[in-house]
């Protein structure tokens, strides 16, 4: 019998042939998103340990230091004892091991009982950690620990962060002691059935559906596809909104590209985007958009930000992922003609804020129209701009007020086959305005990368020379995100 992880167990909830394929051919799996998402985990978790241990008696089991025979063993005392909180305490029993954030002694030091507390960087409780927190508290009763209360510890997205290394309320607790004592029997079924599968030879056999992206997207999504989506011009991927259970039943029957699809398995949406790639030729409804745009005058100015968020906030006043913004590109665009550029970046590791802030105001000036793609985002980035410098906040009003939304008039009178099913900006722009590439860029290329970037040039290590080259692939992107607004603007004014 193998001895499963947690997180192996919750793999084959989600899919058998996923546990399967984790333990037998790993090299298959793409992680590439796993990266952010554990470093988050690990941040939270840092805070759970300053929140629960605040006179720092506790003892914290770093896996990665001490391995995992020395990280059981060392539980086993210190679970015995009693006496201490324990943070990554191991625990193990026939088929099943698990690691628990946070074992803090019942009533005070010398306990025999627990309090278990698994802390999630989620904002509230999901529905699939329910299975988690059942799992854990089935392991450590298993291996001999006595529970008297198991909670879940998620982040409160309502705390504002003081100051100062001051966590506390960042954490809300969600008493689930009488549920997953109840799951016992669940459990024991799941390891049950984990066990048939991870002695199992060969591959089971599992279509792709749903559960492919249910509760997360599964990482070996791209080995168990039944169709590479490389090999096909037009994949059944670049319909907008069309889910696994469709795509199953369309590849089911040999069919591979979208122009195909009858059109029963389409919604209106997905029949009209159908429909314009069998042309091959751009679809644009020009006099509807040169309506949309005019009487709206000048100076038209055209802003796009870029913006941070950290699952623990770093710089007082934000909030737990709050989207913080350190960039911003703006051109201006005079009647006759004349275009202009300036830019914030600041890559100093403070808060940037409320310098950002006051250089927007002054950007933007008084009158005329604001372009954006995608207003809800430069919106809500200006309102919380103005929650956390309200002296600022009716001049942010004032730009708020002059915003108009480039992206609904994409939506409604442009698309192009090489958009594949999306209207972001990335992939709007190319089709529109052919001449303007972010395969050009250096470095930065979309907005992930730049925040990726950001974080790299806040990093310690990162060399001067380096930072410079950080901020001239940040400026270049946004610029260019800008400029292309911009060209956007003249296509649908029918100006160019």
């Amino acid at each position: 019998m193998r001895k499963l992880s947690k997180s192996k167990i919750l793999a084959y909830r989600q899919c058998p042939r996923r546990l399967w394929l984790e333990l037998h051919r790993p090299e298959l799996k793409d992680d590439s998103a796993a990266e952010a998402v554990f470093a988050i985990g690990n941040e939270v978790g840092g805070v759970a340990r300053q929140v629960y241990d605040e006179n720092g008696e506790g003892v914290f089991l770093d896996l990665d230091e001490i391995g995992f025979a020395q990280s059981f063993a060392r539980s086993r005392e210190l679970l015995a004892e009693g006496r201490i909180p324990v943070f990554e305490a191991g625990l193990e029993t026939d088929g099943a091991l698990a690691f628990a954030d946070v074992m803090l002694p019942e009533g005070g030091y010398d306990s025999s009982r627990w309090h278990m507390i698994e802390v999630k960087a989620s904002t509230s409780v999901k529905d699939y950690q329910r299975d988690d927190i059942a799992l854990q508290a089935w392991v450590a009763e298993s291996a001999g620990v006595e529970l008297a209360s198991i909670s879940l510890a998620h982040v409160n997205n309502s705390f504002v962060y003081p100051g100062g290394g001051d966590y506390r309320g960042l954490l809300t607790e969600v008493d689930f002691t009488d549920e997953a004592k109840s799951r016992r029997s669940e459990v024991e079924e799941w390891l049950a059935g984990a066990q048939t599968v991870a002695a199992l030879t060969e591959e089971p056999d599992i279509a792709v559906g749903d559960h492919c992206g249910n509760p997360y997207r599964c990482s070996f999504c791209a080995h168990c596809g039944t169709t590479a989506d490389d090999d096909v011009e037009y994949p059944l991927s670049s319909l907008p909104r069309f889910g696994a259970g469709k795509a199953v039943a369309v590849e089911a029957l040999g069919i591979a590209d979208l122009r195909e699809v009858p059109d029963e398995f389409l919604s209106d949406n997905q029949r009209w985007v159908r429909d314009v790639t069998r042309t091959g030729e751009a679809w644009f409804d020009a006099e509807g958009a040169a309506a949309d745009l005019a009487g709206l005058g000048f100076p038209a100015r055209f802003l796009d930000f870029e913006t941070v968020m950290f699952g623990v906030p770093v710089w007082k006043g934000a909030r737990p992922y709050q989207q913080i913004p350190f960039q911003f590109s703006l051109h201006r665009l005079d009647e006759s003609g004349h275009l202009g550029h300036e830019a914030f970046l600041d890559l100093s590791g403070g808060d940037p804020s409320e310098a950002l802030a006051h250089a927007l105001i002054d950007g933007c000036g008084q009158h005329g129209p604001i372009f954006v793609y995608n207003a809800g985002f430069e919106k809500r980035i200006l309102r919380e701009l103005g929650e956390r410098f309200p002296e600022l906040a009716p001049a942010l009003q004032g730009i708020i007020s002059r915003v108009v939304d480039l992206y609904p008039i994409a939506k409604n009178r442009f698309y192009h086959p090489d958009q594949h099913g999306s209207w972001s900006l990335k992939r709007v722009l190319p089709a529109v305005c052919p001449d303007l590439s972010y395969g050009e860029l250096a470095g930065v290329a979309d907005g992930g990368m730049a925040v990726d970037a950001f974080h790299e040039a806040l990093a310690p290590e990162t060399t001067s020379e380096r930072r410079e080259a950080i901020e001239r692939e940040l400026l270049a992107y946004c610029h260019l995100d800008t400029l292309g607004l911009v060209r956007m603007w003249e296509v649908f004014m029918g100006r160019c």
